[in-house]
């Protein structure tokens, strides 16, 4: 079911290396140019436009953008009782690691008299996205919104693309999901149009009220999403562009191969694109995984999608050597989930040096890390682990310098600025030093 890429007793370079390993492919830039005239008819024409967009797309025109209070209510009021009882639990867990991770403000005493403290401050205004696409994903309104509220943001807007079986609202299940958390500004639109508007805002949604943009757009989508952030990023922050959901798997003899398929399979269920990638120095391992993927498959829901995904050019094996090779595999390869079921999995995971979420042991599945580990599931895809980490507390703060010198600490900095100024050609930088010394001449 799975190819298999053999990388034992070859030396690659870096390049090499990342080139042969699998991996989805993400045309960003070609979706890029489909859904730009989306999003420049939202900064034109505003919720026209998304509605003209709602009809197309999702084949639903919805009456209300703003999804009225009374929906929201209703929706929370519906929810199965099991259902709240585990949102409520996620959202308690992703709150307790939040709050702790939660920056404070630090002063450096650089020189007696000269400090520098650095602050973080909320951003003010939020646009958090939810898809709606194969599954429904309230998890999802829990992994953005909560970092948001404990980093202090005051002003939420959640979008999630409108549903034509539910008379063009988002589905009830994000509605109470939203309510539950107490977001109360809620927009029914998904998509490139989406996107747009949270950026771009409105005059008039159609309900006599205007919709302001934000400052910061996060949240997981398809291609389409991540190509109309792709488009609004400088006018907005946005968190990532993200691909096709991903697991590596590192593990060696020790593992479970009952376990190990269980969690390629748990990936591959999501998407058609998913990529489930199993990094191994046992060929017992992979026969026993082979096996087990065969059995398991055949009993799964959604068993047409995970065959499809498994057998795709983004999945397989990789052979290698030993564990040390295995870490630079997946190194190499930046997972957003990385599952280690090796002998002395914590030693292991701690050489870990690129992944959106790293998983040590048997009994901590990327399941657990998508619902109720405390982690969030929204994480850095198509090896941009390189250079970016997953959502947290940390995306909706900005750190900002607070530098307070007095006068005998600047004279103690003044001859090494004003030899960088005129080596900068900048003279009239060391000036604004040097005038606040001209009374001691």
């Amino acid at each position: 079911m799975l190819t298999s890429v053999d990388l034992r007793s070859r030396t690659l370079t870096a390049a090499e290396l990342t080139a042969a390993l699998p991996r989805a492919e993400l045309d960003v830039e070609a979706a890029v140019d489909a859904v730009r005239p989306v999003v420049e008819d939202v900064g034109e024409r505003g919720a026209a436009a998304v509605l003209d967009a709602s009809e197309r797309f999702d084949g639903v025109r919805p009456q209300h953008l703003r999804v009225p209070t009374e929906e929201l209510e209703r929706a929370l009021a519906q929810l199965d009782p099991a259902i709240r009882e585990a949102l409520e639990e996620s959202a308690d867990r992703v709150r307790r690691v939040d709050s702790e991770h939660r920056r404070g403000e630090d002063t450096v005493q650089v020189v007696p008299g000269g400090t520098v403290t650095q602050r973080w401050v909320p951003v003010r205004r939020v646009g958090l996205y939810v898809p709606g696409g194969r599954a429904v994903l309230p998890s999802s309104v829990v992994m953005n919104v909560v970092p948001a509220q404990v980093a202090g943001v005051e002003q939420i807007v959640l979008a999630s693309p409108p549903q034509k079986e539910f008379g063009g609202l988002p589905h009830p299940t994000i509605l109470a999901a939203c309510a539950l958390l107490g977001v109360t500004e809620v927009i029914a639109a998904g998509g490139a149009q989406a996107i747009a508007l949270l950026a771009h805002g409105a005059p008039d949604l159609g309900d006599g009220r205007g919709l302001d943009g934000v400052d910061l757009v996060t949240g997981p989508g398809n291609v389409y999403v991540a190509a109309a952030k792709r488009l609004v990023r400088g006018t907005v922050g946005i968190d990532a562009e993200a691909g096709p959901t991903e697991i590596a798997i590192l593990a060696d003899a020790a593992a479970d191969p009952a376990f190990v398929a269980a969690d390629l399979i748990s990936q591959a269920e999501h998407d058609p694109l998913a990529a489930s990638v199993l990094v191994t120095d046992s060929d017992q391992l992979v026969a026993a995984v082979e096996e087990q993927l065969a059995v398991q498959v055949s009993q799964a829901p959604h068993r047409e999608r995970i065959e499809e995904a498994l057998a795709g050019p983004q999945s397989g094996v990789v052979l290698v050597d030993d564990v040390t090779q295995g870490l630079a595999v997946v190194n190499a390869y930046g997972a957003e989930h990385l599952e280690i079921h090796t002998e002395d999995s914590p030693a292991v995971a701690a050489r870990v040096t690129n992944a959106g979420a790293v998983f040590v042991g048997s009994y901590a599945p990327v399941s657990l890390g998508d619902y109720a580990a405390g982690s969030n599931h929204v994480l850095p895809t198509g090896g941009s682990s390189r250079y970016d980490g997953g959502l947290s507390v940390q995306t909706f703060l900005r750190g900002i310098h607070v530098v307070q010198y007095d006068r005998e600490a600047l004279a103690g900095a003044r001859r090494a600025a004003t030899v960088l100024a005129e080596a900068e050609g900048l003279p009239s930088h060391g000036r604004a030093i040097d005038i606040r010394f001209d009374q001691d001449a």
